[in-house]
């Protein structure tokens, strides 16, 4: 069974940084794409930025040029350095990852989500 395990959320003042980590865990023969996404109240989910397996990315234009996405392939974690955060970032951050297992291919799972909360 593949798990996502997300930490680094919490409350911070605009204009402040906050890092978020997401861990996969179980047999997996690899982790392919992985990826953010948030979810504010009221809205539907939303991509924030996703890294191929080589390192290629791709990001919302509202989070460009403030958000970074990375990974660490030997530790199948990926991270999310958000600076400049604004009140309109406040949301349900959720990470994703698609990954190869004996049982599946190519399945995507998602981690339970942290909150952010960025305050005026």
């Amino acid at each position: 069974q593949v798990q996502l395990v997300e930490s680094g959320g919490g409350l911070v003042q605009a204009g402040g940084s906050l890092r978020l980590n997401c861990a996969v865990s179980g047999i997996i023969f690899r982790v392919n794409a992985m990826g953010w996404y948030r979810q504010a109240p009221g809205k539907q989910r939303e991509l924030v930025a996703t890294i191929t397996s080589g390192g290629s990315t791709n990001y919302a234009d509202s989070v460009k040029g403030r958000f970074t996405i990375s990974r660490d392939n030997a530790k199948s974690t990926v991270y999310l350095q958000m600076n400049s955060l604004k009140p309109e970032d406040t949301a349900v951050y959720y990470c994703n990852a698609e990954a190869d297992t004996i049982a599946v291919f190519r399945g995507r799972y998602w981690g339970q989500g942290t909150q952010v909360t960025v305050s005026s």
